[in-house]
């Protein structure tokens, strides 16, 4: 039973994997455009047929759509994304100077979410239908509905114009010879605008799984014996409720975390932080392919291998799973 699970899983995974390579190949080639403007410049007008066909001959777009699906594959399978139409740089290259700084800004978004979305939520599942209940709840549900570009336009008026305690844009303080702990303050207080915009947003999906998880769990019959056995508030609500609430919560937080990537396309633009996400941007704006295309494949691979995680983690959390 349990090798056929596991099989129907990996199958399910194997599916996932062939249809988003297949939509990552297939999207940026139905964009209107086409990408000979970008790679040929202003004098793409002035260009033979002879010459337009060598230009797509040289970035592989001549052949069959077919055979560029099939050396698409070749490709991932090798990890060679090629070169990009705008830079002449290995994708590659480009993927690991930028993911760092995506990975810094995703990494502090994640742990304070999940602090306070979890703090919260346990709080006011535990004061239900009082004001501390309905004042976060409506909050939550306020601050879910703002849209990122917005948000992040509010925190640089606020924090880098007005009172000017932070930097509006980059990772790092242009032309400075920052070295040591200087050096990493500096990369700290870039990263603090953005890193703040995602934690404000991805808070509250934290703090509304938190809250129900934990309501359901207050339903439970132990709670009420725990109760009636006379244990103390704070060891019913720590000692049983959170416990057995978190389980949901870590699911959540681990699909959030894959689906992160991608949410930081916004925000990196924003505030120009040069991540994967304004990457991303820069390479839809002159339909650069192979970089549009490896950027997703990047975005795939965190959210799949978030739902893996998540898959692996719950068992753990949650026993009573594994005798299914």
């Amino acid at each position: 039973m349990r090798r056929r699970f596991d099989i129907r899983r990996l199958t399910q995974y194997g599916v996932v994997v062939v249809v988003a390579v297949t939509l990552n190949f297939l999207l940026p080639r139905l964009m209107p455009g086409s990408p000979l403007t970008l790679i040929a410049g202003v004098d793409v007008g002035l260009l033979s047929a002879d010459q337009r066909a060598e230009i797509m001959a040289r970035v592989g777009l001549d052949a069959a759509l077919w055979k560029q699906y099939l050396r698409y594959w070749g490709d991932i399978f090798t990890g060679d994304f090629g070169y990009s139409f705008r830079s002449s740089r290995p994708i590659v290259d480009m993927i690991w100077d930028r993911l760092p700084w995506t990975l810094l800004i995703t990494g502090l978004s994640f742990i304070v979410s999940a602090v306070v979305g979890v703090v919260l939520g346990a709080i006011s599942a535990w004061r239900r239908g009082t004001k501390i209940d309905l004042g976060m709840l409506s909050g939550m549900i306020s601050i879910e509905s703002l849209p990122s570009f917005w948000l992040g336009m509010v925190l640089i008026s606020i924090f880098a114009v007005q009172w000017r305690l932070l930097p509006s844009s980059g990772a790092v303080t242009s032309a400075s010879d920052l070295v040591g702990w200087a050096h990493t303050w500096d990369i700290v207080r870039h990263a603090i605008l953005p890193a703040a915009t995602l934690s404000i947003l991805a808070t509250p999906g934290v703090y509304m799984t938190m809250r129900y998880s934990m309501l359901e769990t207050l339903r439970e019959d132990y709670i009420r014996t725990a109760r009636a056995k006379g244990a103390d508030e704070r060891r019913v609500l720590f000692g049983h409720v959170a416990r057995n609430a978190i389980a949901p919560v870590v699911t959540v937080l681990a699909l959030r975390l894959g689906f992160a990537f991608g949410g930081t396309v916004i925000v990196e633009t924003v505030f120009s932080y040069p991540g994967l996400g304004r990457m991303v941007f820069d390479a839809v704006s002159g339909r650069d392919y192979p970089v549009m295309q490896a950027a997703f494949l990047v975005f795939t691979a965190a959210v799949l291998a978030a739902n893996l995680l998540a898959d692996l983690l719950y068992p753990l959390i949650d026993p009573r799973t594994r005798t299914s």
